[in-house]
C-alpha cells in the first residue's frame, strides 16, 4: 500500500490545489525539488547536508538525513499543510487545556507521519 499525497485546503477547503509530485528518494533529487518548488528551505537543506555529511567517508547519517528533509519537503511543497502545521504548533503551545494540546499535537503528529510516508511521484 502507497502513501496518498497529503493534501489539506483547511476548513472548508474542498477545491483541489496543485501539489508537485514528491522527487525520485535520492539526495540530489531531493534538492532540486526544494530548489524549484520550496526554495526558502534549501538553505537549510544545504547548511545541514554540509555539516551531517560533507566530505564524511562514512554514509550512516544519510538515511535519517533523507527521512528528515523528505518531510520538510513533502510539507513545504503543499502551502496549506504546512500552514496548518503552524497553526496546530501555535495553538498547542498557547493552549491552557493539557488535553487540547494533547489533541493538536497528535494531529500535527499525525499530519507529520503521512507526510513523510508520500511515495516518490505521489
Amino acid at each position: 500500500m502507497t502513501a496518498q499525497p497529503v493534501q489539506f485546503d483547511g476548513p472548508g477547503g474542498d477545491r483541489p490545489r496543485h501539489v508537485p509530485p514528491m522527487p525520485e528518494r535520492t539526495p540530489q533529487a531531493l534538492r532540486l525539488a526544494i530548489q524549484e518548488h520550496a526554495p526558502h528551505l534549501l538553505p537549510d537543506f544545504e547548511a545541514h547536508w554540509r555539516r551531517a555529511i560533507g566530505d564524511a567517508f562514512n554514509l550512516t547519517p544519510v538515511p535519517a538525513f533523507m527521512r528528515l528533509w523528505w518531510t520538510q519537503y513533502a510539507i513545504a511543497r503543499d502551502p496549506g499543510l504546512e500552514a496548518h502545521l503552524r497553526d496546530l504548533e501555535a495553538r498547542a503551545a498557547t493552549s491552557k487545556d493539557p488535553a487540547e494540546s494533547t489533541r493538536l499535537l497528535a494531529e500535527y503528529s499525525g499530519l507529520r507521519r503521512q507526510a513523510g510516508a508520500v511515495e516518490p511521484g505521489r
